[in-house]
């Protein structure tokens, strides 16, 4: 792990292929996640440098006194940018709330970028009523729910279900709970056609969470964006399926 001093905080990441031609993807999780589920995406360092930055009080990063919503969006975009201006990757890869964070960096700061990859995330992220009352009441529970067929996961072992969980539960209930608000408050709806680099969004067929509906948006809305349907696969399709997901995305940087 790598890390930069930003804010007053240290946001860790992660480089690979760091020697290789290409912008340089950036690699943003989603709620309660951490670099670690973007692993399958090392593959792609024969053309591009992967980095996989670790948000503000996830895996090996700093927390930060931000509340869920808004002020936490926005100490997450600027660990993004930190990463970026540190690593010179210019393709941001966001998945869930990662996504969110990615297009919030796309319209809001003043970085310079070649492209989005938008997988697993939507322009409004209303979260189930349910789930933030078990997020703050009934962790376990939410945990759970999060963990049933066709949200996170379509069709995973229980090696891989288990470790999804432990990383959730690690991040904890508190970081996990400003994770899941801050998609809930999340709408871009109205400025997608503000985003001016070509895009591509990524869902897997199976997921209930950010189902295709919620990119096909983005690519109708978003003025250069094209739409990828993967097969078998729910929320998390770069674990479920990382070698589909990665030509989709390495078919996208060969466009660029």
């Amino acid at each position: 792990m790598k890390t930069v001093d930003h804010h007053g905080r240290e946001t860790a990441y992660r480089v690979r292929g760091d020697e290789a031609a290409g912008p340089g993807l950036l690699c943003i999780h989603g709620s309660g996640g951490t670099s670690d589920v973007w692993t399958g995406q090392s593959r792609l360092v024969d053309r591009t440098p992967v980095v996989a930055v670790d948000l503000s009080g996830h895996g090996d990063s700093d927390d930060v006194d931000a509340d869920g919503g808004a002020d936490a969006l926005e100490a997450y975009a600027a660990d993004v940018v930190a990463v970026a201006e540190e690593t010179g990757a210019s393709v941001l890869v966001g998945n869930s709330l990662g996504g969110a964070v990615a297009m919030w960096v796309a319209l809001e700061r003043d970085l310079s970028l070649d492209g989005l990859v938008l997988t697993g995330t939507g322009a409004r992220l209303t979260v189930l009523e349910d789930l933030l009352v078990w997020l703050r009441d009934d962790f376990d529970r939410a945990v759970e729910f999060l963990h049933g067929t066709d949200r996170l996961f379509h069709d995973v072992d229980e090696q891989t279900l288990d470790r999804s969980r432990a990383a959730m539960r690690d991040a904890g209930q508190a970081v996990v709970a400003r994770d899941f608000r801050t998609c809930h408050e999340f709408d871009v709806r109205d400025r997608l056609s503000d985003i001016d680099v070509p895009s591509l969004a990524v869902v897997g067929e199976h997921d209930a969470l950010t189902p295709p509906q919620f990119h096909e948006y983005l690519a109708d809305e978003i003025p250069d964006c094209r739409l990828q349907v993967l097969d078998d696969a729910a929320h998390l399709a770069m674990i479920e399926q990382p070698t589909a997901f990665n030509d989709a995305v390495g078919a996208f940087l060969d466009d660029l």
